[in-house]
């Protein structure tokens, strides 16, 4: 039997716990907050999408970043057998749209206590408001782990260390990058961070006066110095301070993959673009049909009095303006070109986007870990015997949808399993 220590109670922490102690380890976790689980708690705006009942071909097309060192991690320990530990341990499971997987009762308080149950089974010590501040290693040999130092200065020994701190998002949560830093200090490589799946940011002032307006059914496609880095169909809000909701959180991701990959070499985009497509249910031809009868029903009445039907009541304004059609012109006298343009301008619904919002915003990091630095059969680092890292703390991220979720699931249970 070893003795194992686990830094960080969220989801990656949790699973590792658990997996290390069933597999005949003497098992602490560390927490320096309250409680477990507190970011889980907020996922999901609390109902916690615990993961994606997708086959498990189809989940690597969802990551972002080093699908391939996943490949171990999810086979072993895939969505069924995390829906089937939820399952074991109280938390009773539904599938929603998308294959998103939820606790019957919307609760994420469910996951973090079926979390918890397994934990007490196994026996693992749970330790909470224990901050750990550092990695210790072996006297004669710093490519072994020894144990841990916690913030009162007392020295912990392990013959493992699991490091699962998470990473820079929703700080308010205890995400400081504390791991990042034990990281760094035992010269293992970090790649730069960015906030992801986080809003996008606008200056244009019609953004603050939709505030609130959300577009259901929309294509929104992101254009970065004139090429398409993602395009998709679904829902997004307008904000105080530019675009959010479904759509654009995972443009985002996007987004900052490009914008990462620039800075490496000192670049940085000249021009971002989200262009929205009102009614891409209609080819270009069938939307001229569908206004043209509007019109024609209309013919008497003015501009601005005869499209209420075709969007949500504060976006008529906006759309009216940028037609460039006089809003009194009556409808009899628009012309077949101003028609058209009126057509294009719902079909290219323009924003420029200046960047993202910050970390408190985002709901996971991108950047983290170098996966180059861990064995993807094991979640051990090349570099340091018996120091393991799993979950957001990692370089790998997925799109929303439970994703996110389902990788702190699994490269913890692959850690705290490989565990000797």
């Amino acid at each position: 039997m070893s003795e194992v220590i686990v830094i960080g109670g969220g989801a990656a922490g949790m699973m590792a716990a658990y997996a290390a102690a069933q597999n005949g380890h003497h098992v602490t976790l560390y927490e320096k907050n309250e409680k477990l689980g507190k970011k889980v708690y907020i996922t999901g705006k609390g109902r916690c999408n615990v993961t994606n009942a997708s086959d498990t071909v189809d989940f690597f097309s969802q990551v972002i970043h080093n699908p391939k060192s996943l490949y171990s991690a999810i086979y072993a320990f895939d969505a069924s057998l995390v829906m089937d530990f939820m399952e074991n341990h109280g938390c009773r499971l539904k599938v929603e749209r998308g294959n998103r997987v939820f606790p019957v009762s919307d609760h994420s308080s469910d996951v973090i206590r079926a979390c918890k149950t397994a934990l007490q089974e196994a026996g693992v010590e749970i330790c909470l408001n224990t901050k750990v501040i550092k990695l210790c290693f072996d006297g004669t040999d710093d490519r072994r782990v020894s144990g841990i130092r916690l913030a009162d200065g007392k020295v912990l020994e392990a013959d493992a260390v699991i490091v699962a701190t998470g990473g820079l998002s929703y700080p308010v949560t205890g995400s400081d990058g504390d791991g990042l830093r034990f990281a760094r200090d035992a010269s293992v490589n970090v790649e730069p961070c960015r906030p992801a799946l986080v809003p996008l940011c606008s200056d244009d002032p019609v953004c603050e006066y939709l505030q609130g307006v959300s577009l259901k059914n929309v294509t929104a496609e992101l254009v970065v110095d004139g090429k398409t880095i993602y395009r998709e169909m679904g829902e997004m809000l307008f904000t105080h301070f530019g675009v959010s909701g479904p759509l654009v959180l995972s443009a985002s991701s996007y987004y900052a993959d490009l914008v990462g990959k620039l800075e490496k070499k000192e670049q940085k985009p000249k021009e971002a673009i989200l262009r929205i497509d009102l009614k891409p249910a209609l080819s270009p031809e069938q939307l001229d049909k569908r206004v043209l009868r509007d019109f024609e029903a209309a013919k008497n009445k003015q501009f601005k009095n005869a499209v209420d039907g075709l969007f949500p009541a504060k976006l008529t304004p906006v759309m009216i303006e940028r037609s460039g059609i006089t809003p009194e012109k009556s409808i009899h006298d628009i012309t077949r070109a101003e028609r058209e343009r009126f057509c294009y301008q719902i079909k290219h619904f323009e924003i420029p986007i200046s960047g993202t919002r910050k970390y408190a915003e985002a709901i996971i990091t991108q950047g983290g870990i170098s996966m180059k630095e861990i064995n993807p059969s094991t979640m051990e680092c090349k570099k340091i015997q018996g120091l393991y890292f799993a979950g957001e703390i990692l370089d790998v991220d997925a799109l929303t949808g439970g994703y996110n979720l389902q990788i702190a699931w699994s490269t913890g249970h692959l850690a705290g399993s490989s565990i000797e």
